[in-house]
């Protein structure tokens, strides 16, 4: 029972979020592809990383990740920034671009807190943060 509720729960979160990727930016000049949605996603998630970092953590080999990495440039949403400590390699990074369409979760998940406030007592909030917290170390292992 409570994997279904985790999955309907992990679920609904990706599917309205999508949704309004494809609403904000679907049929702009210059849209991302699925693919390419995921790609700028993980590059945010992984806080700057370098080529190979990128490359390294999809499991793809560097040239296909510089394929995909161009085409991200070329869209305006992640730029390529030249290491400070080893010339030899680029750092990637997201733009405002990015951000501005990344961001349309952030008022999405405040109406759902200020309901999940209104709903729930003080300390099933608290035990519900707990058990939060907890999930994700354990997803970080």
């Amino acid at each position: 029972m409570l994997e279904k509720s985790f999955e309907a729960l992990y679920l609904l979160f990706r599917s309205n979020y999508y949704k309004r990727v494809v609403e904000e930016i679907g049929t702009k000049e210059g849209s991302l592809s699925a693919t390419e949605s995921f790609c700028v996603e993980i590059i945010y998630l992984l806080g700057k990383p370098t080529i190979s970092d990128f490359a390294m953590y999809l499991n793809i080999s560097v040239p296909n990740a510089n394929y995909k990495i161009n085409s991200l440039v070329r869209k305006g949403y992640v730029l390529r920034e030249q290491s400070m400590t080893d010339l030899r390699e680029q750092h990637l990074s997201v733009t405002d671009k990015f951000l501005s369409y990344y961001c349309l979760n952030d008022s999405v998940i405040a109406k759902l807190m200020s309901r999940i406030n209104e709903t729930f007592s003080e300390q099933d909030l608290t035990k519900l943060d707990e058990m939060i917290y907890r999930i994700i170390n354990l997803m970080k292992e």
